[in-house]
């Protein structure tokens, strides 16, 4: 079974748009968008699950993690960041960076995987990867 984090395929930039390289991953932002500002970290080696990583890499990632989601933090105002790494079907250690917020969908719950609600034009997914970048 292919892996489509490494293989770069259709059905990743069908799911996501590659903001940039950062220091062991890469940042991309989801399509769907119910979650306003989601993004997803995603190691640049194929391992399935953290406890792989060494001391090293692990802290590297981790403060990819947390760049990424203070520019989320900072471009979209978000009342919480919500983190996941979920690895049941896609065996590429990866975390979800999604912003909740009070009046919006799933506050004080679990966020939903794709809930293939909020779709945006190509000009908005542009503007959102800017405003990310412009606070990395």
């Amino acid at each position: 079974m292919g892996c489509f984090y490494c293989d770069k395929d259709n059905q990743l930039y069908d799911l996501m748009t590659e903001i940039c390289k950062l220091s062991v991953s890469t940042l991309y932002l989801f399509r769907e968008q119910t979650y306003r500002g989601r993004c997803n970290v995603v190691y640049n080696k194929h391992i399935g699950s953290l406890h792989e990583l060494d001391d090293a890499e692990l802290g590297a990632f981790m403060l990819d993690v947390k760049k990424a989601a203070a520019a989320v933090a900072k471009a979209f105002s978000p009342d919480k960041i919500n983190y996941g790494a979920y690895a049941d079907k896609m065996q590429h250690f990866h975390m979800h960076v999604v912003p909740k917020y009070i009046d919006g969908p799933d506050w004080g719950s679990t966020f939903i995987m794709n809930p293939q609600k909020v779709y945006l034009s190509a000009d908005e997914y542009t503007a959102m990867i800017q405003d990310i970048k412009n606070f990395l």
